[in-house]
């Protein structure tokens, strides 16, 4: 039993070591970003984001705590720290299974949200003012190399920027027919950035729920090397 207590115990000491790791990765990284001006400006995050960045702050915390509780239970042999532990992840493992599930129930209303957010976004295209130059110089650089432009309605997206832009130039020598239809006196993008994006997300959607299923294994993982060792410690 003296070998496998100590594999156990190291063992869970390495994953819980990589789990602290990662929580000071993204920890750092979000207040970095709430507190840089500079970050903020690179990234294209305004105060409508700073909630998602606070919540990254809170995983970041939460993250680390857990794998100070599990790196101190494993090398101290400490079941008060190793129950704490497997009752943190276990919430964790629960609150992530519930967030999957009430995503797939209201995948529509998300679906909704984000075709609201185009929209605001399209008076972003059609404003003249300085406020939103950087916004306009973002999309005419994803216009470009996706082969889209606006967001919803194509062309009319951006009002009369559209002339003063010369923007979703669309070039039929380089670019197949289909690419490309002619609207307003030329040629440009066929196919909405917006169909674009909605197409992007849900091609990595498969990728996001092989994360998810991913971690998920990691905290079962997790909870039985920490519940195995609270056990042999126990029976010491």
């Amino acid at each position: 039993m003296a070998g496998v207590s100590s594999c156990m115990k190291y063992s869970m000491f390495i994953f819980n070591f990589l789990f602290w790791v990662c929580g000071c990765i993204i920890l750092g990284v979000s207040i970095w970003i709430r507190v840089s001006k500079d970050a903020q400006q690179e990234l294209e995050i305004n105060s409508s984001l700073f909630a998602g960045v606070d919540l990254l702050i809170a995983v970041g915390s939460i993250i680390m705590v857990l794998g100070f509780l599990g790196c101190c239970g494993a090398i101290k042999e400490s079941r008060c720290m190793l129950l704490l532990f497997f009752i943190g992840l276990l919430l964790i493992l629960i609150l992530q299974v519930a967030g999957g599930i009430l995503g797939a129930v209201y995948r529509s209303q998300i679906e909704t949200s984000l075709n609201k957010t185009l929209q605001e976004s399209v008076k972003k295209l059609q404003s003249s003012t300085e406020e939103y130059k950087v916004f306009q110089e973002k999309l005419q650089e994803f216009e470009r190399e996706n082969h889209c432009c606006g967001l919803l309605n194509g062309s009319t997206d951006w009002g009369n920027n559209f002339s003063t832009l010369k923007v979703c130039e669309c070039d039929l020598k380089d670019l197949p027919e289909d690419v490309c239809t002619y609207s307003q006196g030329r040629y440009v993008y066929k196919t909405p950035c917006g169909d674009v994006i909605i197409k992007y997300l849900k091609d990595h959607l498969l990728i996001i729920m092989g994360i998810a299923f991913g971690l998920a294994v990691i905290e079962i993982l997790g909870l039985g090397f920490s519940m195995s060792l609270y056990c042999q410690i126990q029976r010491k």
